[in-house]
């Protein structure tokens, strides 16, 4: 399930990043990446007025950066992608402006207020492995052994 997300209105609910920092937007860019990495979501982020406006040089194949144009907002570009997104129920939205928000919802779409998903991104990533299913990672003396005259340079047993 995709996410589209107001940029500027994530920054604000983070406690790391701040909307003072000219640098604000790339590193939510990286936030995002490490988010999309650890969930295997992608994302949209956009962000108010960027020079000319558009998909962002900052954008992988995870996360895609959009800046609107000096006449529009990121409100307005959010509104017309979730018009023209082809599989709504799909998308959550994640934003805390309430038209947008409304907007997504008479599509169907799945929504999350901009302090919510700030709390997506503290959580920690979920474990690999299993807390009912820890893996076995005790040797025999045997074992042990072996693995010590193979890095002594015995290592053609």
């Amino acid at each position: 399930m995709p996410y589209l997300i107001d940029g500027h209105n994530l920054i604000g609910q983070l406690s790391d990043i701040s909307l003072d920092d000219p640098n604000d937007e790339a590193l939510l860019a990286q936030k995002l990446v490490g988010f999309a990495a650890r969930t295997g979501k992608q994302c949209v982020v956009v962000f108010d007025y960027g020079l000319p406006g558009g998909k962002s040089r900052m954008s992988t194949r995870a996360v895609q950066v959009v800046f609107a144009s000096q006449r529009s907002s990121a409100d307005r570009v959010m509104i017309e992608r979730i018009g023209k997104i082809k599989d709504p129920r799909q998308w959550t939205v994640v934003t805390s402006d309430n038209e947008v928000l409304e907007t997504a919802k008479v599509r169907k779409m799945k929504t999350l207020s901009s302090p919510e998903f700030a709390d997506l991104l503290r959580s920690p990533p979920r474990p690999v492995v299993d807390a009912g299913e820890r893996a076995d990672v005790s040797l025999s003396s045997d074992e042990v052994d072996d693995w010590l005259n193979f890095f002594q340079g015995g290592g053609n047993n």
